[in-house]
């Protein structure tokens, strides 16, 4: 299915968040998502199903100071 990831097109075959991010190659990482605006906690990521035309935000936190 297509969705937007950090509002750029891509083809995904997962149906939900938490597969989206492993296939999109951020399965270990700390971060935020948010899908069509709202947050989605990371425990809730796998209950998250995603449809065509979607849009994922992903967000790592910044270090530095």
């Amino acid at each position: 299915m297509n969705i937007e990831v950090n509002g750029e097109r891509r083809e995904v075959r997962a149906g939900d968040l938490a597969a989206a991010l492993e296939e999109l190659g951020f399965a270990d990482a700390v971060l935020a998502t948010a899908v069509n605006g709202a947050f989605v906690p990371a425990g809730e990521r796998a209950a998250a199903m995603l449809a065509e035309g979607d849009r994922l935000e992903i967000l790592a936190p910044m270090q530095g100071g």
